[in-house]
């Protein structure tokens, strides 16, 4: 459900206004399917409880087009050759009345629905009897699950068709109705998607779905009125306006779709909304993306120039903040999670969004580690005597202002966030669609928790996908991407801007189980490293073991563990020729799972699990099972990963098991990190050169001693 259309929860009673160009064709006919489509929305709605009204147009054009062909067949040729004066409407009204509504008699009887026609006119409303009257038979109808269905009666209606009377056409009488019925909702269907920012039909138009007038009102440029009714697009606003004004909340939505009747009900952003609060949901103007990382480098600088025990007690009360507002977190959570399952996402994907119970208590620990350790900023890391009375030192520093672009896990904003409070960084986020609300919560959390003399705005939040490639175009103001994703995200990425980028593609990590492995300690490393979070990057994706397992059994043992276990295999060549293990053939080596599944390989020894390793490996985490030293280090040593594992699970690849407090990511870059990105991975170094007046003057007179000084711990 969307955020915006909470409202429809709580929806009792809607009315359904029905226009012209929805219940006829192009030529003027009767639009069957449509109608039909419509009449089964309703009677769904009828048996789900809902009290369904239905105020219908096109008496009118169905009309015109039977009393032309009665024109036609009995005009003779001399009269066909006469100029054709046009129809009168309030005859048209009068056939096309008594048609429209025995073709809605006619559906709704099919569908076990009985419906009850209620013509009415302007005159009518100003007549306060009959406003009580129509109000008592409505509800005495909806007792009955009756569905009203109510039209102006053109056919009588004395009245010119302007602004000046009570109501002026369909639209102006649905919502006069759903005000003087009480209803909940009022939904004005039309032949487009609802209310463009121009005309539909240009390809600059944006469909917009919450009207908010003082933001909207000047800038909507209204196309043509509608081919058929008297009213159009600027007709169902206006009648939308006037509605919600009153506290009735109102969608304009196209009646073309089969469904959208039952999506709006459902909560979903179909069309566009006018409610009486869409200005407190007008989100404030946006704050461009140099702005947004400029004001990130100023908020960094404040967090720099506070003492290391004020940065520590920042940390400490974004730990409690986030404590404080499980609940909070929990319900935003549960709701991504719901739409995420509704959306028909992968097992792999929701394994990554949902919360499991403890999380948040878990990150709030990481955090109070993660503040307890040596304060990374200002850590004179060499010291230097150039000459005399000149003393250099190297220091630690903040690189700056970071862009973290990551999918799924809501978890890695508060590590992300964490980390660059703890390193002085300022931060730019954008989390994946999947994980709105979780992000935003998290991120209203945590920025709360920041002091006025540091900013909240040392964190920023970008919240669309089209923010990006401007922000990927700064690398003045931005000094290092971190993209957490998939392999096509980070490609995306490193295709797409200068700033340096820090990360990895694949997680397709691996477990060489030797020959002379301890079976029974590769059988629990091998299911660890599989199942014990098989959707996380340092999950095992291969399995190589060495040819001597296939004859004393030790192969299948493993295969049978892991099918016990649930897992899906799929065999390299010479695993997918043995019939005993009954395992199909994989596509290619290069796979990464995130799920239940994995790849299982033969290899002639060591040498060759590295060779396979190095060649077909993303150089994440790779693991040996080996009790024979001289192959053990062979691995450690040639594997060219950026974690290698001997005898353990290669779910220990990780920045907090590591005791880095937390992680950023884990990077296979050969430049600035390698690993699990912690803390010092988000540092540069600066230097500072201490003097007491000396001049370089061409070196003369100048002794230099480069002699090390000892660095104070």
């Amino acid at each position: 459900m969307d955020v915006s259309r909470g409202f429809v929860k709580d929806v009792k009673r809607v009315i359904v206004k029905v226009g012209t160009a929805v219940v006829t064709r192009s030529d003027g006919r009767l639009a069957l399917g449509r109608l039909g489509s419509l009449c089964e929305q309703l009677k769904e709605l009828n048996t789900d409880g809902y009290e369904v009204i239905l105020v219908t147009s096109g008496a009118v054009s169905a009309g015109r087009q039977r009393l032309r062909f009665r024109k036609l067949i009995n005009s003779s040729l001399s009269d066909l050759q006469k100029p054709q004066v046009e129809l009168d409407g309030k005859a048209c009204a009068a056939v096309g009345q008594n048609g429209l509504m025995a073709l809605y008699d006619t559906l709704f009887s099919q569908l076990d629905l009985t419906s009850a026609q209620l013509l009415v006119t302007d005159n009518d409303f100003r007549d306060p009897n009959f406003r009580l009257q129509l109000t008592d038979t409505v509800n005495q109808l909806l007792d009955f699950k009756v569905v009203p269905v109510l039209n102006e009666n053109d056919a009588g209606c004395t009245v010119n068709k302007d602004s000046s009377g009570v109501f002026w056409d369909n639209d102006s009488l649905a919502a006069l109705l759903a005000m003087e019925l009480k209803a909940d909702l009022l939904v004005l269907l039309s032949d487009v998607e609802g209310l463009y920012s121009g005309p539909p039909s240009d390809p600059k138009s944006k469909l917009i779905h919450t009207y908010v007038k003082e933001k909207h009102q000047a800038e909507v440029t209204f196309g043509d009125k509608s081919r058929m009714g008297r009213g159009g697009m600027t007709a169902k606003v206006k009648a939308a306006l006037h509605a919600a004004s009153s506290g009735i909340p109102v969608i304009i939505a196209s009646g073309k779709g089969t469904d959208n009747i039952i999506k709006v009900l459902k909560g979903y952003r179909v069309g566009t909304l006018f409610h009486m609060d869409a200005h407190l949901w007008a989100p404030v103007k946006k704050t461009g993306a140099r702005e947004m990382a400029v004001a990130a480098r100023e908020c960094s600088r404040r967090l720099q120039a506070l003492s290391a025990q004020e940065r520590k007690k920042i940390l400490l009360d974004i730990a409690d903040a986030l404590e404080d507002n499980e609940e909070l977190i929990k319900t935003e959570n549960d709701a991504d999670v719901a739409a995420a399952e509704l959306a028909g996402y992968n097992k792999s994907l929701m394994a990554r969004l949902a919360f499991k119970p403890g999380k948040i208590s878990s990150l709030a620990k990481s955090i109070r580690v993660l503040a307890d350790m040596e304060d990374p900023i200002g850590r004179i890391l060499k010291k230097n005597e150039i000459a005399d009375g000149l003393v250099l030192e190297k220091t630690s520093c903040p690189l700056g202002v970071l862009l973290i672009v990551f999918e799924s896990r809501p978890d890695a904003l508060v590590q992300i966030a964490s980390l660059a409070v703890r390193s002085g960084n300022g931060l730019l986020l954008k989390g994946g669609k999947e994980a709105k609300r979780s992000n935003a919560i998290m991120h209203k959390v945590i920025t709360s928790a920041l002091p006025d003399r540091v900013g909240e705005k040392l964190i920023g939040l970008v919240t669309t996908r089209e923010e990006i490639p401007d922000l990927l175009k700064l690398d003045t103001v931005i000094d290092l991407v971190i993209p957490r994703g998939s392999n096509k995200l980070v490609s995306q990425i490193k295709e797409s801007t200068k700033i340096p980028v820090l990360g990895h593609a694949d997680g397709i990590c691996h477990v060489y189980v030797d020959k002379s492995a301890d079976m029974d300690m590769a059988k629990r490393i091998v299911i660890d490293a599989k199942l014990d979070y098989p959707a996380a990057c340092n999950a095992m994706e291969t399995l190589l073991v060495h040819k001597d397992l296939v004859q004393n059994g030790g192969l299948k043992e493993l295969v049978t563990e892991l099918k016990l276990e649930g897992v899906d295999l799929f065999g390299g060549p010479r695993v997918s020729a043995l019939q005993e293990l009954d395992i199909p053939g994989t596509q290619t080596f290069h796979k990464e799972y995130s799920s239940p599944a994995c790849t299982v390989e033969i290899v002639d020894d060591v040498q060759a699990a590295i060779e396979h390793i190095n060649q077909h490996g993303s150089a994440h985490t790779d693991c040996v099972v080996a009790e024979d030293q001289k192959v053990a280090e062979a691995f450690l040593q040639q594997v060219d990963s950026a974690a290698v594992l001997h005898n353990a699970s290669t779910r220990f690849c990780d920045g907090a098991r590591f005791g880095l407090g937390a992680e950023v990511g884990i990077s296979t870059s050969r430049i600035h990190a390698r690993g699990p990105v912690g803390v010092e991975g988000l540092l540069t170094t600066k230097w500072i050169l201490k003097g007491n007046g000396q001049i370089v003057d061409g070196d003369k007179g100048v002794l230099y001693s480069h002699k090390d000084l000892t660095v104070a711990s």
